[in-house]
């Protein structure tokens, strides 16, 4: 991935949703420019939500999601429908897709009450206003519309743009803690988990915040960072690791040097981190057959010594001097009953958008199960937590 490319992860995510024939895929074709969704007469013709990363003018890089009819039906019916209810959780605005001369029926106002409990921005587009009369006023997030004629359609992408400007992060990842003229050392251990020819989604986020700070980013493998802090004419500002290195680099980087790791300010970007902290505490407490959870948001080939099925299990047990069982989920399989588990250890989120991993945390602690990610937990079990905290004073006082 290029560094000047927008992740699926920080795009907007639009969600279209509605009863199944209510023209939410001809809308969504209508909307995109492109026969993105397959369109017809038959009802539940979309059985799976269609993704479809884009530009689309005038909002910029977005993700645009088609769903499955609110109101299928049967076993297949269910399933669907428990997707289109997973999708509510990762998307930043909502499009309810109604036929415009009828009222909300039952099923759609289930669907408003979803949008306003998860606090999600939400249109009423109402369709096919070029056969059906438009009989009622409408408010502030509503718009008539029509997939098959064009009526309004650059109107609808207006309305999803005002939206999408108020769901704007202007969040950091680091450059708030550094200044212009900053040296920052970034140790990028290249090893067969690593993509060829390109760095990880948060490293080249870290990277490019660095430079629109107007600091230096010196990046270095972990086999070269003592020679690489030889070699500065003075000390940087700040060291940020991959978290598998954490161990080894804590050693080489001296004490009055600031240090922290990727994932930790993911976390901390995406709104996670306290409770992370607070799941750092349970690794100690873990018993012979506990049950840990180990989650990972994106699917890659498994290496022969993969961090989640087989590092971060023997580290997990090293530490704790127990025998856990550990269970594995990937990509966007996270199971909705977390009961069993005593701890969900969960990867850095890079490929998951904010709203999807604050949906994942949030359910780990509606359940009382604590949550923590990678890069908290192997600072915890390398006993430097409280030092890669340091940069973050108002969470320091949570492990103290």
């Amino acid at each position: 991935m290029s560094l000047n490319s927008t992740p699926s992860s920080e795009r907007v995510n639009i969600g279209f949703f509605g009863l199944r024939n209510a023209g939410k895929s001809s809308l969504v074709n209508a909307v995109t420019g492109q026969n993105l969704s397959v369109v017809s007469d038959v009802k539940g013709t979309t059985t799976d939500p269609v993704k479809k990363a884009m530009e689309l003018l005038p909002i910029g890089p977005v993700v645009i999601i088609d769903t499955p009819g609110f109101d299928d039906e049967g076993g297949l019916g269910e399933l669907r429908v428990k997707k289109t209810k997973d999708v509510l959780s990762k998307v930043d605005i909502a499009v309810l897709v109604t036929e415009n001369n009828k009222k909300l029926n039952s099923t759609e106002k289930e669907l408003v009450s979803f949008f306003e409990e998860k606090k999600l921005p939400f249109i009423i587009a109402r369709n096919k206003s070029d056969i059906n009369v438009a009989e009622k006023s409408l408010s502030d997030n509503e718009i008539f519309v029509s997939a098959l004629t064009g009526e309004n359609i650059y109107a609808l992408k207006e309305l999803i743009a005002k939206l999408a400007k108020s769901t704007e992060k202007n969040k950091p990842i680091v450059s708030d803690l550094i200044g212009a003229g900053d040296k920052i050392v970034l140790v990028v251990p290249i090893d067969k988990a690593a993509p060829k020819g390109r760095l990880i989604l948060p490293q080249q986020m870290t990277i490019r915040d660095i430079l629109d700070s107007g600091a230096v980013a010196i990046t270095c493998r972990d086999t070269e960072l003592s020679e690489t802090l030889t070699c500065l004419n003075e000390k940087p500002c700040l060291v940020i690791t991959d978290s598998q290195a954490f161990g080894k680099v804590s050693k080489l980087v001296p004490d009055d040097i600031p240090l922290t790791s990727f994932s930790i300010l993911m976390a901390r970007y995406k709104g996670e981190l306290s409770e992370l902290i607070n799941g750092a505490s349970v690794l100690s407490k873990l018993r012979d057959g506990d049950k840990v959870l180990i989650s990972e948001g994106c699917t890659h080939h498994r290496q022969c010594n993969d961090i989640g099925t087989v590092k971060m299990p023997a580290w997990i047990e090293s530490f704790s001097g127990s025998k856990p069982e550990f269970s594995f989920t990937s990509s966007g399989d996270f199971p909705d009953d977390l009961s069993q588990y005593r701890l969900v250890v969960h990867c850095g989120g890079c490929m998951l958008g904010e709203k999807e991993m604050k949906a994942r945390t949030e359910r780990c602690i509606s359940q009382n199960v604590p949550i923590v990610n990678y890069g908290v937990a192997i600072a915890q079990m390398n006993g430097i937590l409280r030092r890669s905290l340091e940069l973050f004073p108002d969470v320091l006082k949570i492990i103290e």
